[in-house]
């Protein structure tokens, strides 16, 4: 087993730990994309993606960093889910992001309306003790998670990726 194949596993938990994360506390660590960032610069050399393709993936990266920026400046995004999208930007490659975007759009709605679904769903119905987590997400106030929609796009996408195909041959 090669060294890019141990450190593509963490790949997966990072993207799955920053979903449990959203969802648990709607919050996303700064330390979850600061990771995805690093094992990228690590792994790229090694799975042998070339200069030019590395620079293509960090441009990726950077440009969707922008994206969400702009999104959490009008509200529209909170700013770990920025973090998180770019950091998939960043593993997917600038071939990838049109599929990325649209997963995470259909993620994300899909998310949306089951999180709304079950905001509608009468209090009587809910056993005496449910999770704290359960409980914050049944609050109008809450935001939705969109950390698990990003996370899911990401690892739907990645698949289609040279990185992905370079790691595995």
């Amino acid at each position: 087993m090669s060294i890019a194949y141990l450190l593509l596993l963490a790949f997966p938990a990072a993207m799955i730990l920053a979903a449990l994360s959203d969802l648990f506390t709607m919050t996303i660590p700064n330390h979850i994309s600061l990771v995805l960032f690093a094992l990228f610069l690590v792994i790229a050399p090694i799975a042998g993606l070339s200069l030019e393709e590395t620079l293509m993936h960090l441009a990726a990266g950077f440009a969707v960093l922008v994206l969400g920026i702009i999104l959490f400046a009008t509200g529209t995004f909170g700013g770990g889910d920025a973090k998180l999208m770019a950091a998939g930007a960043l593993w997917l490659g600038i071939g990838q992001i049109v599929p990325y975007f649209a997963y995470i759009t259909i993620l994300g709605g899909v998310l949306a309306v089951a999180i709304l679904l079950y905001r509608r769903i009468p209090e009587m119905l809910f056993p005496p003790l449910v999770p704290v987590w359960a409980t914050r997400l049944r609050q109008r106030d809450c935001g939705i998670p969109y950390g698990i929609a990003i996370s899911a796009a990401t690892l739907i996408a990645f698949p289609a990726t040279k990185l992905y195909a370079l790691i595995l041959a």
